[in-house]
């Protein structure tokens, strides 16, 4: 499961940049209560810079619900990396707007 899940995650990497300070905490459990259905639950915490991304999914089987968690987080990162450039884009036009008034 580990190799599986390392392979699946390795997908995110382009979002994650030179970012030094990440940790990802992977947990795995089938639920009891049920006999068949949705009883594979993946559950991860990715921690980047401070910030925490979580994402949950159950499933029939392990490899589905990985796959349910790893297009979870890409959403997040993604649009937390659309904001931040927006954000710098926006400090950047301020910046020179303040410059050509001087």
């Amino acid at each position: 499961m580990q190799d599986l899940m390392e392979h699946k995650l390795h997908t995110l990497e382009k979002y994650l940049g030179e970012e030094t300070d990440i940790n990802c905490e992977v947990e795995f459990e089938r639920v009891t209560a049920h006999k068949s259905g949705n009883v594979h639950r993946v559950e991860t915490n990715l921690y980047k810079g401070g910030k925490m991304y979580r994402a949950e999914a159950t499933e029939d089987s392990f490899e589905k619900a990985i796959d349910e968690v790893r297009n979870e987080l890409d959403k997040r990162l993604r649009r937390d990396n659309k904001k931040r450039g927006a954000l710098m884009r926006k400090g950047g036009q301020i910046l020179k707007r303040m410059m050509r008034r001087e």
